[in-house]
């Protein structure tokens, strides 16, 4: 209780510090840096997301569907097939799709940028601060050397923010609404969805999807300083099938992208009927035409 009250009166009095901490590794499925704040940390996490997510959360898009009340990969998923739907009428016209994926996508968020953006919206100089502090308690890359023409002068930047904070979730959605805004706003892009650093744009035009494009990359590049991954981007029809949150999209069905079905199946070896990541992976095959697979790990379940 003590510690409660201290950490009450630090925030009371603008004297709060973030603390250190713990390091690990996940592979999910690729191999991801989690960093794990303390106790004393995760409560001012949680305290300011409470406050704060309510009030962001309105000035999202509704097309926007990673870490938000509500949304989520499957209604993602329903939407992109019914954007697809309509882009090709009722599958009658070829709807073309580009797929992107930004590159180190939390490693590379500018803490700078992401303080002015929050400076628009919030005149609070406290919330300001406080959400200063917990972004530069981390820093991906130590720190950004950045040489400028005039001068060579050096700026130096933190950049990133940790897997595994709570405020993270919702800062990254803040960051990405100036690109959200932009895609829908100025860009027009009627049929645009996002999941985190995952987006698709679809369209009966190729030749516009291929100009819309070049415009994402200058704006992410000059705007919020990330980068686009050289070898996730991609236009092709929908009838050909498109990978998209961990799924393979054709008209009339989706099936399980071949990695994801290999971790599932790794993953559920040796479980019983009972086992909860056996459940979980079930529920998420119920998504899409993956009968067999089902099926198949049921029985597999039954003789353990």
């Amino acid at each position: 209780m003590d510690n409660i009250l201290t950490l009450h009166r630090e925030l009371k009095e603008g004297t709060y510090k973030h603390g250190s901490y713990k390091a690990f590794k996940i592979n999910d499925p690729k191999p991801r840096d989690i960093h794990k704040a303390t106790v004393r940390d995760r409560l001012v996490h949680h305290a300011i997301y409470r406050q704060l997510y309510q009030f962001f959360d309105r000035t999202f898009i509704a097309d926007s569907y990673s870490c938000r009340q509500g949304k989520g990969t499957h209604k993602a998923l329903n939407r992109f097939r019914e954007f697809a739907y309509k882009v090709s009428r009722n599958h009658t016209k070829t709807c073309w799709v580009l797929k992107c994926d930004i590159k180190k996508f939390f490693a590379s968020i500018d803490q700078t940028i992401l303080l002015s953006i929050i400076s628009l919206y919030t005149p609070d100089q406290r919330i300001k601060d406080l959400i200063k502090e917990i972004m530069s308690s981390f820093c991906s890359c130590c720190m950004t050397r950045t040489l400028w023409p005039i001068g060579q002068n050096i700026r130096m930047r933190h950049k990133g923010l940790p897997l595994g904070n709570l405020t993270s979730q919702l800062l990254v959605n803040v960051y990405m609404n100036e690109f959200d805004q932009y895609m829908k706003h100025k860009l027009k892009a009627k049929h645009y969805i996002r999941y985190a650093d995952d987006f698709v744009i679809l369209s009966r035009d190729k030749q516009e999807l291929q100009r819309i494009g070049r415009y994402i990359a200058l704006f992410l590049r000059q705007r919020l300083k990330l980068e686009l991954h050289p070898d996730k981007v991609f236009i092709k029809t929908f009838a050909s099938g498109v990978d998209f949150l961990g799924w393979i999209h054709f008209p009339d069905h989706r099936v399980l992208r071949t990695s994801t079905k290999r971790r599932m199946v790794k993953r559920t070896e040796g479980a019983d009927e009972e086992s909860p990541t056996l459940r979980s992976y079930l529920g998420l095959l119920k998504h899409g035409n993956a009968g067999k697979l089902s099926a198949w790990m049921r029985k597999a379940a039954r003789f353990q």
